[in-house]
């Protein structure tokens, strides 16, 4: 069935009208909180409340829903991470605010769907792959970041892999913290990520957009 196609038909059962992107929701809810060996037709099939027939609308085979599951991952994930590093900055501390952003606004980066790919890879060596050519294609990206405000090379590499790899393992270790505390700490953090202070309207803004999105969750 051609793609337009199957972007559009809905597949019906009873009063229930299921999309491709209901059937990848699903699965990635699955994959979330079960992990990949429980990313099964049938089972996604009941959740949805549709005939497993219906599956074969959008997706040729399980392998096909696990490697859009996967391509989702890696549009959200990582793009994210590679367009707030480079957007337009008046330093390194706004720089690497843009950078925060990914992981205070859930619209942005799904942590817990990051941690779902990373155990998934440790079975699965062909996801390992994918894992490590995001994790360089981010990097690439804090690297720049620091590199377009100065920091020579060394120093560049070295303050990247220091910001990127402690936000993921902020993340990994499920750190739980009110907001308030959060921010009160983004001076110091600051601080210690760049070397350089931080003025109060970098970080007020970004403090600002903090409260806003955690009162939206």
């Amino acid at each position: 069935m051609p793609d337009d196609i199957h972007n559009d038909v809905e597949t019906r059962h009873g009063n229930s009208k299921v999309t491709r992107n209901d059937w990848l929701s699903a699965a990635r809810d699955r994959l979330v909180t079960k992990g990949v060996e429980d990313v099964k037709i049938l089972a996604l099939s009941g959740e949805l409340g549709v005939a497993r027939s219906s599956f074969y609308w959008y997706f040729s085979d399980r392998a096909d829903l696990l490697s859009a599951l996967i391509a989702e991952w890696e549009a959200r994930n990582t793009r994210c991470i590679v367009e707030k590093c480079g957007q337009p900055a008046e330093g390194i501390c706004e720089a690497a605010c843009n950078f925060f952003e990914c992981f205070i606004d859930d619209a942005l980066f799904d942590q817990r769907l990051d941690f779902a790919v990373r155990e998934w890879s440790r079975r699965d060596p062909t996801v390992r792959e994918r894992i490590d050519a995001a994790d360089q294609q981010r990097l690439e990206a804090v690297i720049a970041m620091f590199t377009r405000h100065g920091f020579e090379p060394e120093d560049a590499d070295a303050r990247a892999r220091i910001l990127y790899f402690m936000q993921l393992g902020y993340h990994a270790l499920d750190v739980r913290e009110p907001m308030e505390l959060r921010m009160l700490r983004v001076a110091a953090y600051l601080k210690g990520f760049t070397g350089e202070i931080a003025s109060e309207n970098v970080i007020e803004a970004f403090r600002e957009k903090a409260f806003r999105l955690d009162k939206e969750r």
